[in-house]
C-alpha cells in the first residue's frame, strides 16, 4: 500500500527502529526521559513534594511556632483562648501615680476649690445683679461675702474716670514727758501706703484701701464745711481718727513718755497731669481740705484703739 494512501490503516508517522509486531500502537504517547538514578527516590519513602503522613506540609519546610500543623518537635505556643500580650505599659504619670489615700485626698480638694468658685461666682452675681427676692432675702450674706475684699468698683468704667490724686495727712499734739506740748509736722499716710505697696507682689487688703476708704465714707457722710450728714457721721469720724492714731503710734510720734492729745486730718487734692501728646491744660496747683482737732480719748491717747 503507498504510503500516502488515507484510510482507517494509514500510518500516521515513519516507523521507529522498535516499530513491529510489539512495537507500541501508532498514535501511542511516548515515554518520558528516565529520572537520573541519583535522583530516584528508594523503595518505600514518599515521592518528593509529598507530605508526610498527619502533618499536612511539605517535609522539610520550617513549622512556625503559632502553626497548629506543626509537628512534635515545634516550639509550643500559648494555649488555645490565651489574649495576645501587647506591648509592655509605660510608667503612670499624673494623679494615676499617687497611691489610693492621695487619690482620695486630691479629689477631695478638688471638690472643694470647684464648690467654693461656685460659690464665689454666685455671690458676685447676687451682688452686681439688680435688686430680686433672692438678693434681698441673703442680702446681708452677701455682703459679709463680697466686702471687703471682693468690692466692685466701677470708677475706672465710669464715663469721666477719677482723674484726682488724693492723699491723707496727719499731725498731732503732743504732751511730753515733761508736761509741755508740742505738734508734729505733718505725716503723709497715703504715701506710708504707696512705699508699702510699690514693688510688693502681693500687698495687703490693708495697704491698699483701709485709708482711701475710710477718707471716701468721711467725704460721703460730710457737707464741704466738714459737718456730718446723717447719723454715719459721726461713725465715719471715729474711724478716721482711729486709723490716724494707730499709723502716728507705729511711727512712734509721741517719743519716749509722750501721749497724743489731738489730732487734725487734711487731705491733698492734685489732679493727674495729663499725657504729653495731649491738648489739655489743667492746674497741677494741690488744694488741701483740712478738718478741725479732734480730742482723743484717753484709752486713745497712748495709741489704744477704745
Amino acid at each position: 500500500m503507498d504510503a500516502y494512501d488515507k484510510g482507517s490503516n494509514a500510518r500516521h508517522g515513519p516507523a521507529g527502529p522498535s516499530a513491529g509486531p510489539g512495537g507500541p500502537e501508532p498514535g501511542a504517547a511516548l515515554p518520558g526521559p528516565a529520572a537520573p538514578a541519583e535522583s530516584a527516590a528508594p523503595a518505600g519513602s514518599p515521592a518528593p513534594g509529598a507530605l508526610p503522613p498527619g502533618t499536612g506540609r511539605p517535609e522539610g519546610l520550617p513549622h512556625s511556632p503559632a502553626d497548629p500543623d506543626a509537628g512534635p518537635h515545634a516550639a509550643p505556643g500559648p494555649p488555645a483562648g490565651t489574649p495576645s500580650a501587647g506591648p509592655p505599659a509605660g510608667p503612670r504619670t499624673g494623679v494615676a501615680a499617687l497611691s489610693l489615700r492621695y487619690q482620695i485626698g486630691a479629689a477631695v480638694a478638688l471638690a472643694v476649690v470647684a464648690v467654693t468658685v461656685c460659690v464665689h461666682l454666685g455671690m458676685t452675681f447676687l451682688h452686681v445683679a439688680p435688686a430680686n427676692t433672692v438678693s434681698k432675702k441673703h442680702g446681708e450674706t452677701v455682703e459679709n461675702w463680697i466686702y471687703p475684699e471682693f468690692e466692685q468698683n466701677w470708677k475706672l468704667f465710669a464715663p469721666n474716670p477719677l482723674q484726682q490724686d488724693i492723699a491723707v495727712q496727719v499731725r498731732a499734739e503732743i504732751r511730753t514727758a515733761d508736761g509741755g506740748t508740742r505738734t508734729t509736722g505733718w505725716y503723709d499716710l497715703s504715701a506710708q501706703d504707696g512705699r508699702a505697696i510699690d514693688g510688693n507682689l502681693l500687698p495687703s487688703h490693708t495697704q491698699q484701701n483701709e485709708l482711701r476708704r475710710a477718707w471716701d465714707f468721711f467725704v460721703a457722710t460730710h457737707d464741704d464745711d466738714n459737718r456730718p450728714v446723717g447719723l454715719r457721721g459721726a461713725l465715719s469720724e471715729t474711724y478716721l481718727r482711729r486709723i490716724a492714731v494707730l499709723r502716728l503710734d507705729r511711727a512712734d510720734a509721741a517719743g519716749p513718755g509722750g501721749a497724743v492729745e489731738r489730732v487734725q486730718i487734711r487731705s491733698r487734692t492734685a489732679q493727674v497731669p495729663p499725657p504729653e501728646w495731649s491738648g489739655e491744660k489743667i492746674s497741677t496747683t494741690p488744694v488741701y481740705r483740712t478738718l478741725s482737732w479732734w480730742s482723743l480719748p484717753e484709752d486713745e491717747a497712748r495709741g489704744g484703739a477704745g
